[in-house]
Order: structure tokens, then sequence, then C-alpha cells
């Protein structure tokens, strides 16, 4: 069903004003036999929409009938779970979105995991605190006391976190050994690949929007291809006993955020999406794909990577057609 799943979500990536490209209706028709096994769709999810600290899009991310409604919009496009940006107790609002998606995700027959984002600054209790934040998640969302751990991403029968390394102070071996004694011990999955005296503490690694070797072109047209030639080819050859994550974007703009650095990634009126999407193609056998393809993002308008709402603008191949941020009124 993946090809069937990937031309519904082209067409509502593509459902716009002005973008209507045959090239990629054409390249659509053209998959309409479906692999003996598909990779499992996630999104990432951004929490933190209502709090004053970011854009307002228009919605809250604490409104149950939103949560519902994303939940059943991701469905309709094949996604199965959210896997949401978190702080730990850091950042409250961000924890209490989880808790209220985490609910909903239970009530609609999805799924949620965690993608747990290291501190920044070197401070001696940046361990400490990350064990301290598992722990809260164990008992909140994962462990058996968790009211809708049902709803809880695992992979054979494990929950899988997903860690965004910052400064690389957390002493992951000392997490995982205290997350040992859980009643199922979790599966981490590190962005990129970690450190080598790390690798053992981490079960598989997933791919994350970036242009790569070349660098952030000025016209936006570095797509990536490199840096997931170089992801695919280092977790085929050099970790086959890994899990690998491949990455799914659709551009990239953070013109809108508050910490951008004027970087870009054209959309090419749907291209770089349906490019990435199915670039895992070129290393795994249609019979073996890789377990999971993640999707970056379901809705992170700060840096123009949302597929939430997504409508394309000109298709003229120019940095910025891609129209993913949040509604004129909005900003």
């Amino acid at each position: 069903m993946l090809h069937a799943l990937l031309s519904t979500i082209m067409l509502f990536v593509l459902a716009s004003r002005g973008c209507a490209s045959p090239t990629i209706g054409q390249a659509l028709q053209k998959n309409a036999q479906a692999p003996p096994a598909s990779p499992k769709l996630l999104a990432v999810y951004m929490p933190w929409f209502g709090d004053h600290t970011h854009l307002d899009v228009g919605y809250s991310s604490q409104n149950p009938a939103v949560l519902r409604k994303q939940i059943q919009q991701a469905q309709n496009l094949g996604i199965a779970a959210f896997v949401v940006d978190w702080y730990g107790e850091a950042r409250p609002y961000s924890d209490h979105s989880f808790a209220l998606l985490q609910q909903a995700a239970s009530e609609g027959h999805f799924q949620v995991a965690l993608l747990y984002n290291e501190a920044e600054d070197a401070d001696a209790y940046t361990t400490d605190d990350a064990m301290s934040d598992f722990d809260k998640a164990y008992q909140s969302y994962i462990g058996p006391h968790a009211k809708y751990r049902d709803a809880y991403l695992t992979f054979d029968g494990k929950p899988m976190i997903f860690i965004f390394p910052k400064a690389g102070h957390v002493n992951w071996q000392r997490v995982r050994e205290h997350c040992s004694n859980w009643e199922v011990e979790p599966l981490f999955i590190y962005k990129d690949q970690p450190p080598a005296d790390l690798a053992n503490e981490f079960a598989g690694s997933y791919a994350w929007v970036q242009p790569g070797p070349g660098g952030w072109a000025a016209d936006g047209s570095n797509w990536g291809q490199q840096y997931l030639e170089n992801f695919y080819k280092t977790m085929k050859d050099k970790h086959p006993d890994k899990i690998a994550v491949g990455g799914v974007w659709p551009g990239f703009d953070d013109s809108a955020a508050k910490w951008g650095l004027n970087r870009h990634m054209q959309s090419d009126c749907g291209k770089t999406f349906n490019e990435t999407l199915n670039f895992y193609h070129h290393y795994y056998d249609a019979s073996a794909p890789p377990p999971f393809l993640l999707i970056e993002t379901w809705n992170d308008y700060e840096e123009g990577t949302a597929i939430e709402r997504r409508t394309e603008k000109g298709c003229g191949g120019d940095p910025g057609s891609a129209s993913e941020r949040a509604p004129p009124h909005s900003h």
C-alpha cells in the first residue's frame, strides 16, 4: 500500500494554488504496484503552538479538537505516528501538549513517540536532568502506570525514544543504564551517527533535514541528496544491525524563526518531497526496506518544513516558493 499512500501524500502536498506538475503526476502513476514491504510513515510534530513564545499559527496545540483533527488528517495520509519535540519538564507547555496528544492518539488508534532534545548548556547536571526527564516519561507516557501507554510507538515491543543532540554533554551510557530497569528497556534512536564511543548505547539512527556536505545553497537548490546518500549507505553497509529511520522533507526556510540563519531549501514544486520520500529505494531492496520513514515535519511553520496545510506558490523553483508557513494573519 506504500505507493498508494505516497500518492495520497503527494496529492495533498501539491493540492494548492497554481501548483500542478504533470511530471510529478506521471511519476506517481508509474508506481501503481505496491512493494511486498513498506516503511512505516512517521512525522515530526511541534507541540508548542499557542504558547506566546512561538509563532501564532491560528491554533493551540492544547485544543483537543485540533489534535483529533490533526490525527485524522495524518491517518488519511498514511502516517502512523507523530514523533513529538519534547524537552522534558523544562518546558511545561509542550509537555502538557504531549499528554493531550497521547490521549487523543489512544482514542483515535494512532501513535506518538518522544523526540528528546538535549539541553544546550554544559551544566554538570545535564545527564541527571535527562534521567529525571526519562523518569517522567516512563511514569506518565510509557510505563505500566501510564494511562494511555497503548498509544506509545514501539518497535518489536520496545518503546522508541528519538534523541536530538545539542551540546553533547549528556552521558548516554549512564542514561541507558538508568533506564535498563524499565519494564521494557527503551530503544534510543540518535540523529545521524552517534559518537563512536557511544555507538553501543543507541539502537539506531534517523536522518534529519539538511543539505549535506555541499552546505546551504544561496538559491536553495541543494535538497540534501549527498546527505541522504551517505546516511543510507552508512546504515546499510556499516550498521545493518541498527534501526534505520529515513528522512523526508518538503524543503526548508527558517526566515520566520527567531533563531533563523536565512537557510533555504527550495520545494521545487513538490519535487524535493518526492525525491526524499523515495530515495531509500536506491539502497534498499523493495522486499526489505528500512522500517521507518520520518517526515520532517508535520507542523514546523517556523522552519518552513510543515506539510500540515502546505501549498505551493508559483512553482518556479526559487527558494521560498513553498508556502508552508502560517497564514498571513498569524504573523
